[in-house]
């Protein structure tokens, strides 16, 4: 199919979906077990114009480059674009929001690009954690479940994760540069794979009834500007 790569998943699903995700516009099919490969290539080629629109659409998006951690650089929070101001300090290294578009990190004079990162990394881990700890504690009780324990890590591949048997949810350090509704539909998408654990008609009744705008919301997310890594869109 010129160029198309598919990947084909089969679940016990009644309808075949079809999407296409940065940041290579990768093409991904769900399709019910009972549909054959024949019907799935008829259905990508008929959409074959859509999927070209999708994946031109990602290669206008803003990707960050890699980072050297040195002032006036482009860096996100919570969905806001803002330039990095390195400020040399005798005290311990620490980010501050100086104005809406000015984030500054103190760090010590003649401090590498690792040392800076990490100092990032930790202010995004910290707020990161502030900012679930309530959406958390009101969508275990709305849904009526309830995680043992609940994490955040870097992930390559994932914005977020489940352990239906260890009850234990991750979610990946990325989303701290995300928009706040963003990390609020992935925590929700993490606490109903506790009531099913896979994407079929349950889980996207569920969504549609507790988050109306979730597809509004994943569309949203993987917009966003892309890091370097390859990451993987929530299914659903």
């Amino acid at each position: 199919m010129s160029g198309v790569r598919v990947s084909v998943v089969r679940k016990d699903i009644k309808n075949l979906h079809l999407g296409v995700y940065p940041p290579d516009g990768r093409v991904r099919v769900a399709a019910p077990s009972a549909v054959s490969d024949a019907a799935v290539r008829v259905a990508v080629i008929k959409n074959l114009a859509w999927i070209k629109r999708q994946r031109s659409s990602f290669e206008g998006q803003s990707r960050q480059s890699s980072r050297e951690m040195v002032s006036g650089e482009s860096h996100y929070f919570l969905g806001r674009r803002y330039r990095l101001r390195v400020v040399e300090t005798e005290g311990a290294g620490r980010i501050v929001l100086r104005t809406r578009t000015i984030l500054e990190l103190h760090a010590r004079a003649g401090s590498e690009s690792a040392q800076r990162e990490r100092i990032l990394m930790r202010w995004y881990r910290e707020q990161l954690r502030e900012l679930v700890r309530p959406l958390l504690t009101s969508w275990q009780r709305t849904l009526g479940v309830e995680i043992a324990a609940w994490g955040i890590k870097r992930m390559k591949t994932q914005w977020g994760a489940c352990n239906v048997t260890a009850r234990r949810i991750w979610l990946n350090l990325e989303l701290a540069k995300k928009p706040l509704s963003c990390i609020e539909y992935v925590v929700v998408h993490e606490l109903v794979h506790l009531i099913t654990r896979h994407h079929g008609e349950r889980f996207t009744a569920l969504m549609d009834r507790h988050l109306p705008k979730w597809r509004f919301l994943r569309q949203e997310l993987n917009a966003t500007p892309l890091a370097e890594e390859d990451w993987k869109p929530l299914p659903g």
